[in-house]
């Protein structure tokens, strides 16, 4: 049998979760005193023990040149949609909105969720929701009675998606994302406002 029994999984304890929940524990009694520290490991030690987690495969690896090639990425991205919503803002000029789809190539969970994050966290970057099963993200985007501007939004959020999957992915992924992305691809409005 491969898995492991429920008292081996008992026996076994998850070292930095029970530091993170030794600091969660001090944060809510309000301080780093020897009784917070030595009551919140106590504590984390019981709720590892009585509740004990299924080991899961996060399928995460670091690659610091990746890494360093997202966060520069994003850094530029960040002041030039500032500048841009910015202008837009100050100009006065209404823009018609839509709702874009965007398939993503990556499958697994960690990776859609970390594009997410990473489209979300760029001014301009609206997203309306992730459709996990599907792989695809739906963005609010502006400017949409300019035909570039869908396919530019896409070319954007996969560009982004293949430095998120460079810098956090599995052999796998990386090579899924490797092939163009989906040119069968609704050209872009689906809702409009």
């Amino acid at each position: 049998m491969n898995s492991p029994s429920l008292a081996a999984r008992r026996r076994r304890l998850d070292w930095p979760l029970i530091a993170w929940l030794t600091v969660i524990w001090m944060l809510l009694w309000s301080g780093l005193t020897w009784g917070n520290l030595i009551s919140g490991v106590v504590v984390a030690v019981i709720l590892c023990l009585a509740f004990p987690l299924p080991s899961v495969d996060l399928a995460l690896r670091l690659r610091p040149r990746g890494i360093l090639r997202l966060a520069g990425y994003l850094l530029v991205d960040m002041v030039t949609s500032s500048v841009v919503v910015t202008r837009h803002a100050l100009t006065g000029r209404r823009r018609p909105a839509a709702v874009l789809r965007v398939p993503l190539r990556c499958r697994t969970d960690l990776m859609i969720a970390a594009t997410a994050v990473a489209v979300s966290s760029v001014p301009g970057g609206a997203l309306v929701e992730v459709n996990a099963a599907t792989a695809t993200l739906y963005l609010h985007v502006s400017d949409a009675d300019d035909p570039a501007t869908a396919p530019r939004s896409r070319r954007d959020v996969w560009r982004l998606e293949a430095l998120v999957v460079r810098a956090f992915g599995t052999r796998e992924e990386i090579a899924r994302i490797a092939a163009d992305p989906d040119p069968s691809s609704p050209t872009g409005k689906e809702s409009g406002s």
